[in-house]
């Protein structure tokens, strides 16, 4: 095998070219290989910072009612016309015990407030009327305060032992009471005129709302005049009645603007509206019995200061069924679902009636109340609906008062047949007059006409009016 020459076999050649020395190298070239440069140390990537654990923001859940009230001025007037609206619920029971405990008689009482709930019934839909023509703040302030006159003034003939005709007369003063309930319906109708829907739960919070005060009110009532003295409770309605409609007449901003001229006709003259009204006349003949059977059932079981709190638990049942009713949207057209409501009410009216006759015990008669009220604000809710959609524009707080003109005149028949059975039969007796008012309502309700909306009704209420609300 040759073997390679080594690096001693060529050596250098030194010479000189004039002053320079020149070394030649014959050694053989090795192509060595290039130093291999180590490869730049890679550098770690930095370390991925965890962005901050970012909070997710708590999901609000909105109910309809809050988005109710996200209006603005809605929370204001509401704070002031619930003031106003809670001695609604006191006045009647006040008076019922003020005249019982210092004349001795239930009919007596019940025929007293029976006098004032039908003057009320001719006298509200002028004040309404008035209200649509002149606006809400320039009327409801005078005519509350001529009213709290006739509350003054029934006190102080019970008080002073005025003959019986001067209870009538005072009592029928309190008439130009303006409907606070009404206007407030109003006021929404007027600010949710093209959301249908946002108006159905309006009008099931306005209807939880009245349950919500005659539930306080009878409480409030019994409470302040078994207390104190027997005209309290009258008292503190006035001031608490007089205070709210001055806070509610103070929010203009949501104020519906008054109609001084309309062509429309009069609410009573819409089609399907005489039958509507005969209605809500039945249908108070229930409320209004049911309050004074109640006081004497319990006054009868020596608990005569436990009867508003019974009576609330009517109201609550009431309450509750009003606000879920209004959270969910209903199903088909009002007209259909109004007589099933009062099926249900006249199914429920049995209950009261079985619990006095099967064991007259109180609290087996406020439990009976307390499911017998659950059918009340769907009844009535669906049949505000009516109301509003078949009153002619510019007339609506005339048609609503008309309504309630409807239920005053009922309580007024319901209070003074429930106090006459009771003083000639018996306060089990006295429970069938809600059975028979309810069922007459829904035999009435059976013979409304379905109807639609008018051109300019339509238009105010927004595109989606004939959707079911």
């Amino acid at each position: 095998m040759p073997q390679q020459p080594s690096e001693h076999a060529f050596p250098p050649l030194l010479t000189a070219t004039g002053d320079s020395l020149v070394i030649a190298d014959f050694r053989p070239r090795r192509q060595t290989a290039p130093r291999r440069q180590k490869a730049p140390r890679r550098q770690k990537a930095p370390r991925r910072q965890k962005a901050p654990h970012r909070q997710k923001a708590p999901h609000r859940r909105t109910t309809p009612y809050h988005r109710l009230f996200t209006i603005p001025g809605a929370r204001a007037f509401t704070v002031g016309n619930l003031l106003a609206r809670l001695p609604m619920g006191m006045f009647s029971v006040s008076a019922v015990i003020m005249i019982a405990g210092s004349r001795g008689s239930y009919a007596l009482a019940g025929a007293v407030t029976a006098t004032g709930l039908a003057a009320t019934a001719l006298v509200a839909p002028w004040t309404a009327r008035l209200v649509d023509r002149h606006g809400q703040a320039r009327i409801a302030v005078p005519a509350t305060a001529f009213a709290l006159l006739g509350s003054v003034a029934l006190l102080l003939c019970v008080r002073f032992g005025a003959p019986d005709w001067t209870l009538f007369a005072a009592y029928a003063a309190t008439a130009t009471t303006p409907n606070t309930g009404g206007m407030s319906r109003a006021r929404w109708a007027h600010l949710l005129r093209d959301d249908p829907a946002a108006a159905h739960t309006a009008n099931s919070f306005e209807q939880a709302a009245d349950e919500l005060c005659f539930m306080l009110g009878p409480v409030c009532a019994a409470f302040l005049c078994g207390t104190f003295f027997p005209e309290a409770g009258t008292l503190v309605a006035g001031v608490l009645m007089m205070t709210g409609v001055l806070i509610f007449a103070a929010q203009r901003s949501t104020e519906p603007p008054p109609q001084p001229r309309t062509p429309s006709k009069s609410p009573l003259l819409a089609a399907g509206m005489p039958p509507l009204l005969l209605c809500f006349l039945a249908t108070g003949a229930v409320f209004g019995s049911m309050e004074v059977v109640t006081i004497a059932f319990a006054d009868a079981q020596g608990h005569r200061s436990a009867a508003g709190a019974v009576l609330a638990l009517q109201a609550a049942g009431s309450c509750v069924a009003g606000l879920l009713y209004g959270a969910r949207k209903p199903t088909g057209p009002a007209e259909r679902r109004h007589p099933w409501c009062l099926a249900a009410m006249t199914a429920l009216m049995t209950l009261p009636l079985l619990a006095a006759w099967l064991t007259a015990s109180l609290p087996a008669l406020a439990g009976a109340l307390l499911l017998a009220g659950a059918a009340t604000a769907p009844t009535m809710v669906t049949g505000m609906a009516l109301v509003q959609r078949r009153t002619p524009e510019g007339r609506l707080n005339e048609g609503m008062t008309l309504a309630v003109t409807g239920l005053l005149g009922g309580i007024a028949c319901g209070s003074a047949t429930g106090g006459w059975l009771v003083e000639h039969l018996s306060a089990t007796a006295g429970y069938g007059v809600p059975i028979a008012a309810a069922g007459s309502a829904l035999a009435i309700s059976l013979t409304i006409p379905p109807a639609s909306d008018p051109p300019n009704r339509r238009q105010s209420l927004g595109p989606n009016s004939d959707a079911p609300h």
